[in-house]
């Protein structure tokens, strides 16, 4: 599906790195006007640079610098994405709560500064599309990471509060639901064939995902073919939600080149 963006403003905040970047990167061949948000050190304005983008460094943790940021974007705002986040590996008891604050404050107080600063913009022009980057993780408890799982739930109740308060503005609120997506916060996972390999077992499809199938995802979310979706999370997991006890077994299929098999 092939998507018209041209003459709309888009804002991706994550947008150097993983799957913000290949949605900046996606909107943007769609010939939007695509600002990337991204702290400093990952060098927000030189990455967008290469694909014809505007960059600018910001914290989402911080009002005064995201507003700041969405000011540079200018008020006719059509598509916001908000992909900033991170995550952290702790057991429950071992959670650091400095690591929890951290976590808390980028993925789910970060996300509401993004929708806020947003609709307070998109409300004016009586339009507007935000897409949430969430996570299988917000309906799971994936173990030793209960900083990330709780923030990723938390985004189901901005998602759903966002959507009911802004349709009447003609504001589309939605959110993908990536599963396993090779991305530097999972590279470790990668490293390791053994761990792909069992992790792999529950996925249906029989591997991880790109950047870029999420990237479509959000696409389409944020397009006018999706004009009558709000408040809706979009699964984007190779149907690793669909399955209880696993769909692989070296029965029926191998698993070489990263990813299962069928005989």
């Amino acid at each position: 599906m092939h998507f018209d963006f041209a003459g709309k403003t888009a804002v991706v905040t994550g947008g150097a790195n993983g799957i913000g970047l290949a949605t900046a990167r996606l909107l943007s061949q769609y010939k939007a006007d695509v600002w990337v948000i991204d702290v400093e050190d990952q060098h927000p304005l030189e990455r967008a640079s290469t694909f014809g983008a505007h960059g600018t460094a910001a914290d989402v943790r911080s009002r005064e610098s995201m507003e700041a940021a969405f000011a540079q974007a200018g008020s006719d705002l059509d598509m916001v994405i908000a992909c900033a986040g991170i995550v952290s590996d702790a057991t429950l008891a071992d959670t650091n709560p400095s690591d929890w604050d951290r976590i808390i404050a980028v993925n789910l107080t970060g996300v509401f500064h993004t929708v806020q600063i947003a609709a307070q913009t998109m409300i004016k022009r009586g339009k507007g599309s935000i897409v949430l980057a969430a996570s299988t993780n917000s309906y799971d408890g994936e173990k030793n990471l209960i900083a990330y799982n709780a923030s990723k739930a938390g985004l189901m109740g901005i998602l759903h509060t966002a959507a009911n308060e802004l349709g009447p503005h003609q504001i589309r609120v939605n959110a993908v639901c990536p599963g396993l997506i090779r991305t530097r916060l999972t590279q470790d996972l990668f490293a390791d064939p053994r761990a792909t390999r069992e992790y792999f077992r529950h996925i249906p499809l029989g591997r991880s995902g790109d950047p870029m199938e999420v990237a479509n995802a959000i696409a389409f979310l944020a397009s006018d073919a999706a004009s009558f979706i709000t408040g809706a999370a979009l699964l984007v997991d190779g149907g690793q939600l669909a399955t209880k006890y696993g769909t692989w077994n070296e029965e029926r299929a191998d698993f070489f080149g990263d990813r299962w098999w069928l005989k």
